[in-house]
């Protein structure tokens, strides 16, 4: 499965940067992610517990960034094992430039994704399908933690919304 797509960030691209970096971050934006630790330099650990159609399983598996250009771009790899389940693996390249309105980044991303064992067996339809969610979801939950609120109104709503992760979070982090 491959895909590629954009967004507009409203933030500043040095904190989407800094966001991409964090493994903080990173757990929080990747769906069903019960854990994630490790550094930029040596790579992330993840446990990922996710459902695909009928098969419901525990990733364990690991995440490096490779090809990085501060600022600008680096390439996301990983790849989980699911016991039975099977295995899933992929990536994606990112990458950052300014956007047409001051303080806002335009996030490029081209994602591929791979499994195997059971999950390869549910067919192409349900793991495009799926992976494609995973994806729009991971990137929507990306840009809600860097970008700021507008005001306070949304930010209450946001935290509501969040289950106690206000929408701006990193990007209020980073500046306190």
């Amino acid at each position: 499965m491959e895909m590629s797509d954009s967004r507009v960030i409203a933030a500043p691209r040095d904190e989407v940067w800094d966001a991409l970096l964090s493994a903080d971050v990173l757990k929080e934006c990747v769906p069903g992610c019960q854990e994630m630790s490790g550094s930029p330099e040596d790579g992330f650990e993840a446990t990922v517990v996710q459902k695909v159609g009928p098969v419901k399983a525990t990733f364990k598996g690991s995440v490096t960034l490779s090809d990085m250009v501060e600022g600008e771009s680096l390439t996301l790899s990983g790849e989980g094992k699911g016991g039975a389940a099977g295995f899933a693996k992929g990536g994606a390249k990112v990458r950052l430039e300014d956007g047409e309105e001051a303080g806002t980044t335009v996030l490029h991303y081209d994602v591929e994704a791979k499994v195997g064992g059971k999950l390869a067996q549910l067919g192409s339809r349900i793991i495009d399908g799926f992976a494609k969610k995973m994806t729009d979801q991971f990137f929507q939950r990306f840009a809600d933690a860097v970008e700021g609120p507008d005001d306070e109104a949304e930010a209450d709503a946001a935290q509501a919304e969040h289950e106690g992760k206000k929408k701006g979070w990193f990007h209020r982090l980073r500046k306190g």
